[in-house]
């Protein structure tokens, strides 16, 4: 391979320092060195690199456009030796975090930036996943860790532990008929309005839903942030986590409204697949088990 990472680091010295010889000292080599390293790739290029008829060496048209698409190679290089050394010293290069819509994401930003604090180099994934969709990802190894996943898990090779509940409540468009209606609203009440469900995220498990009374018209929608806004738009009625439904009634986007068959709450996990955990993985699961960042994360607290 006539074009080297070496030959492109001297190139790139040369530019930034303004000549060869303060390339020279910047990378510990006689000047003749320098310039023999240029002259070599030239050579075995074809083509000029530096103009040299000044009383300075000036990049070529060529000479630029090498040095320019070289940095690239070089920042690729740098960056393959920073991930070998994170995987060498336990930390993982990527981690995959799936959040369910169930939980507040603005939690798990604050988890985020306490990690980026450490500067350990680990690239995060996070997405967002619906009622079963969360235990899919991990199972289909799209996560390497779930964060508030409802309900129980199904069989599979992964670690979960109990978070705690998600209480919902019943809440329709302040416009909505059943907003002044006297409570606690019939099943036979709720019936008769169009039912607002989240779509089930999952690509290989059996999906899951909301319970819905029989004969009720549906509106779905991809998650439970649009769910709010259908209902908050008086197209439809619904069970919202309470945490969401309560940000929502205080901006008077929603009102919340009593039931005679409330929905029971929600059983949440966060879980994992790692046996062995590497240090990313590892902080995290340390996160979640303090049970003041739990009830941050399921909307218990502000």
């Amino acid at each position: 391979m006539r074009l080297t990472l070496d030959a492109l680091t001297v190139l790139d010295a040369i530019d930034r320092n303004g000549s060869f010889a303060a390339a020279a000292e910047e990378l510990h080599r006689v000047p003749s060195a320098v310039t023999y390293a240029v002259q070599k790739l030239e050579q075995d290029l074809g083509v000029s690199i530096f103009d040299r008829r000044g009383h300075r060496a000036k990049l070529t048209p060529v000479g630029q456009a090498l040095l320019r698409d070289g940095r690239h190679l070089l920042n690729a290089a740098v960056a393959l030796e920073q991930r070998v050394r994170r995987l060498a010293s336990g930390w993982e290069t990527e981690l995959a975090i799936a959040v369910s819509d169930l939980l507040p994401m603005a939690p798990v930003l604050e988890l985020v930036r306490a990690f980026d604090a450490l500067a350990a180099g680990t690239q995060l994934r996070l997405s967002r996943e619906v009622f079963g969709g969360n235990w899919d990802a991990l199972l289909e190894a799209r996560a390497d860790l779930v964060i508030g996943a409802p309900g129980d898990g199904p069989p599979g090779a992964y670690r979960a532990c109990r978070m705690g509940d998600i209480p919902f409540v019943f809440a329709v468009a302040p416009q909505h008929p059943l907003a002044h209606q006297p409570g606690p609203l019939s099943l036979e009440q709720v019936r008769g309005y169009r039912a607002v469900v989240a779509a089930d995220s999952s690509r290989r498990l059996p999906p899951r839903s909301s319970p819905l009374l029989a004969g009720q018209e549906t509106l779905t929608v991809p998650d439970m942030d649009a769910k709010l806004m259908a209902q908050a738009a008086g197209l439809g009625v619904g069970f919202l986590p309470r945490w969401l439904a309560e940000q929502a009634a205080r901006d008077g986007r929603v009102r919340i409204c009593a039931v005679e068959a409330p929905n029971p709450p929600a059983p949440a996990h966060y879980a994992w697949r790692e046996h062995r955990p590497g240090k990313a993985l590892s902080w995290f699961l340390t996160q979640l088990a303090d049970s003041q960042v739990l009830a941050r994360l399921l909307g218990e607290t502000a």
